[in-house]
């Protein structure tokens, strides 16, 4: 009698990046839920909430927006705890994102906010701008446009090295009016 082996869970993961490459979402957010579930039992939360993170865009992909942030939640806390300030961020903008699809503005605003904040503290300018960029839109919508300037103001004061667009938006937002 043949023995099966268990995937590992690198495997897994594998299985579920291509079904998400292939436009597979349903199946990528199981496959990312196997992953996180096998990384889980053993013993390695980082790589379990990264997992829940993937699950999450995934589900976001596949118009399942309440699932998305059911997926992500409490993820940020585990990559705060380890001091990863870059992954805490992504975790809430995937949370931020949900909320939004939700169409559950002001906590998206509050959770899009703290995404920037910890990739601040991680360095990560590009990442920085591009949740700005988002929040910036989410105060427009409100027609919140000081907050939306601040919010772009903000995200490009960090920028170490600006596109040539970026520079164009620095020297238009950081006029005096």
């Amino acid at each position: 009698m043949a023995m099966t082996q268990t995937p590992s869970p690198q495997d897994i993961s594998e299985r579920a990046w291509n079904a998400y490459r292939s436009g597979d979402y349903p199946t990528a957010a199981g496959g990312f839920a196997d992953a996180a579930s096998a990384y889980a039992a053993r013993g390695d939360g980082l790589n379990a909430a990264e997992m829940k993170n993937n699950q999450s865009v995934a589900l976001l992909r596949a118009k399942q927006a309440q699932a998305a942030l059911e997926a992500a939640q409490g993820t940020e806390a585990v990559f705060a705890g380890a001091g990863d300030f870059r992954r805490e961020g992504i975790a809430l903008a995937n949370q931020a994102s949900a909320l939004q699809a939700m169409k559950k503005v002001q906590e998206a605003i509050q959770f899009y906010t703290r995404a920037g904040e910890a990739l601040e503290k991680g360095g990560e300018d590009v990442l920085r701008v591009q949740v700005m960029q988002l929040l910036a839109s989410l105060y427009l919508s409100r027609f919140k446009f000081y907050d939306a300037i601040i919010a772009l103001q903000s995200g490009l004061a960090g920028v170490k090295n600006p596109t040539p667009r970026q520079r164009l938006m620095k020297k238009i937002l950081f006029i005096r009016l």
